[in-house]
């Protein structure tokens, strides 16, 4: 399986398209011109941590409280009857967290729930569990103190790749990203991807998953805006990913019962 933001849509999660998808989900960076592409630069961790923080601690607390989609239901069910990985650009843990095992799970651009420091200096990264990120709804700004580093005391970061950025501490998402390169090549032959919700705007996800069916053809590509399948291998579907995984689902139960 392969995962960008539009997984995340049908349980309620903005997937930031464009300006203006991004200024409805978080009207105050309207007022200041801020497009998500700017927010997620990891020099505002060091320029103005107050904003840096007040998106991302917003971010943490929404992926913390959201309820995976029955998509995701469905996605376990299949994985619990054929051997199955998860690559997905999306660093809100929504597929841990529908019961998917951490090890499974490939998050190329990181994962929020993890931390590290700022400065370097250091310490490995560690989990985010506990920290909580008080932030002003109509500034989108933190207050009160800023998540910390316990090796030196220093700022605090999510472990996620952002744009432009040199500094990402890779060494929690590495493990996972390396046994999942594995795992495609060992399967590649009878591999089976299902695509959902990646766009080409960061077309790490639909790069990913056009390789590893390269030569077979079997991919489920499935997307609202953006269905279409290069060179034409590969099934298109412009569904919601739950609406789409509850009619696959639906279909593979009639083709068994037969």
């Amino acid at each position: 399986m392969c995962a960008g933001a539009g997984m995340g849509v049908d349980s309620g999660l903005p997937d930031f398209r464009g300006p203006e998808g991004f200024w409805r989900a978080y009207p105050p960076y309207r007022a200041l011109g801020l497009r998500f592409e700017e927010l997620a630069d990891p020099v505002h961790f060091a320029d103005d941590p107050a904003l840096a923080w007040g998106f991302y601690g917003h971010r943490l607390s929404l992926y913390r409280v959201t309820t995976p989609h029955t998509g995701f239901a469905v996605l376990r069910r299949w994985a619990d009857r054929v051997p199955t990985r998860v690559f997905t650009s999306n660093v809100d843990g929504q597929f841990q967290k529908a019961g998917f095992a951490p090890s499974t799970v490939a998050e190329c651009h990181g994962s929020i729930h993890h931390l590290q420091c700022l400065a370097g200096c250091g310490q490995p990264v560690w989990p985010a569990d506990g920290v909580e990120v008080d932030v002003d709804p109509t500034t989108m700004r933190a207050r009160g103190p800023l998540p910390a580093c316990p090796g030196c005391g220093g700022l605090a970061r999510p472990a996620i790749l952002m744009f432009g950025d040199w500094s990402w501490d890779d060494s929690q998402a590495r493990p996972q990203l390396e046994e999942h390169v594995a795992w495609v090549r060992t399967h590649r032959s009878r591999l089976v991807v299902v695509e959902i919700g990646a766009g080409t705007a960061v077309p790490t996800v639909r790069r990913q998953a056009e390789l590893a069916t390269a030569a077979t053809g079997a991919l489920i590509r499935i997307n609202v805006r953006e269905p279409q399948v290069r060179h034409g291998r590969g099934i298109r579907l412009a569904l919601p990913a739950a609406e789409a995984l509850e009619a696959l689902d639906a279909a593979r139960e009639r083709r068994s019962s037969r």
